[in-house]
């Protein structure tokens, strides 16, 4: 079904916040199957609001609209999309319930003009929002269907997927069955050119490739009678796919690579620290971030002075004079001496020049050395990304860290 996502709110316009809802319904909704045509945002203008859905329905069969159904005056979604499916907005007695047992969990009384929320069109199907005070719904006529959603991201990410997506799978006679494959060390263009055979003649499954900053994903989807079906087609794609560029894969079920790495240490009992310089602790964080890694993580240091490397680490003086900071040797003396001061199973580190400034003909921004230690293997990985963004360049030496991680343990 062709799709069109409506979003609302002068503060998008103005550039206040980020529209994170498009990016997720945007993935969520071509997972479901349907087809996202365009993209909208208007302001809270009733009048502008009204004339997009109209516009988009010249399109599409489905428009998904976020934002506009607080208590205030400029909330105006509802009344916009009465206008356009023929409607009329009535107080529905279970959204008026909802709402009062909202505000008595809150210890605050509800307001004159919150009991608007409890209006609704009298033909939806109505989305109680577990996070919030502003009820969703799903409207049709003639074929065409609204549904909205409120806007805070964390209103309408609970809501899509405790309401609307079972609504919007209802709606489809077919199952659709995905996959998520996260590959790293391999461009878009490159994973897709070894994969093009398989993607020229998709029907079904279907494969896309999508690019993310360091890595790239590959959606395998099946849209079958059964579910047993459609999983037993994109498995079989996956292995296809594996046998052509599985050194690059590192998940088969859209895990952050953190995440992959994090999970296989827990499972192993393998503990592990960090010693960081140009990264200056964004491995440390990453890693901190997955629960109950405090079963294995022991430190993450932080040397980005030459002094704290030797003071820390025992990297010797006549290494840095004789390399620089920013060298093999050095990144070798930092996760040996990392070992020592830490006993952990794993040891990383990490030493180069981030940028924006800081490079040389000889060392140019980007240049990056990975350290690592484990057992018996002693590795030291040369990064040159080219790129003097000092975002990008610590990003992708953060992925490097865990890659290496990764391949090795």
């Amino acid at each position: 079904m062709k799709t069109a996502i409506l979003s609302i709110g002068t503060e998008l316009l103005f550039g206040q916040i980020t529209n994170t809802n498009t990016v997720y319904l945007s993935q969520k909704l071509n997972m479901l199957g349907y087809d996202v045509m365009y993209h909208y945002t208007v302001g809270d203008n009733p009048e502008r609001v009204r004339d997009m859905i109209r516009l988009a329905f010249q399109d599409c069969d489905l428009v998904i609209t976020t934002g506009g159904l607080g208590p205030t005056q400029d909330d105006l979604t509802k009344e916009m999309v009465c206008q356009v499916m023929g409607d009329e907005l009535v107080m529905m007695d279970e959204v008026m319930s909802e709402l009062e047992s909202y505000f008595e969990k809150l210890g605050r009384p509800m307001t004159e003009n919150n009991k608007k929320q409890a209006y609704v069109p009298s033909r939806a199907e109505v989305f109680i929002n577990h996070e919030g005070s502003a009820p969703g719904f799903a409207l049709e006529k003639d074929g065409k269907y609204v549904i909205c959603m409120p806007g805070p991201p964390r209103e309408m990410t609970s809501m899509f997927e405790d309401s609307v997506m079972p609504y919007l799978q209802s709606m489809s006679e077919d199952v659709i069955y995905y996959r998520m494959l996260r590959a790293f060390g391999i461009g878009e263009s490159a994973l897709e050119t070894k994969l093009l055979d398989l993607i020229d003649d998709q029907t079904d499954p279907t494969l896309a490739t999508y690019a993310k900053e360091g890595e790239c994903s590959l959606r395998i989807a099946s849209k079958r009678k059964t579910e047993a079906e459609a999983r037993e087609a994109v498995d079989e794609m996956v292995e296809k796919v594996k046998e052509r560029v599985g050194e690059f894969i590192y998940s088969c079920d859209d895990e952050e690579l953190v995440q992959v790495v994090c999970r296989k240490l827990m499972e192993k009992g393998l503990t592990l620290s960090s010693a960081e310089s140009c990264t200056g602790g964004k491995f440390a964080a990453a890693v901190t971030d997955i629960p109950g890694i405090s079963a294995v993580f022991q430190r993450g240091l932080v040397t980005y002075s030459n002094q704290a490397k030797m003071d820390e680490l025992g990297v010797k003086a006549e290494t840095l004079e004789k390399y620089g900071a920013v060298s093999e040797e050095t990144a070798m003396e930092m996760v040996e001496g990392l070992r020592r001061v830490s006993g952990s199973d794993v040891c990383v580190s990490v030493t180069g020049i981030a940028g924006p400034g800081g490079g040389s003909d000889a060392k140019p921004v980007g240049l990056v050395y990975i350290g690592f230690v484990y057992g018996d293997k002693k590795l030291c990985r040369k990064l040159q990304t080219g790129d003097d963004s000092r975002q990008w360049n610590r990003q992708y030496s953060l992925l490097s860290m865990l890659d290496i991680i990764n391949k090795n343990i």
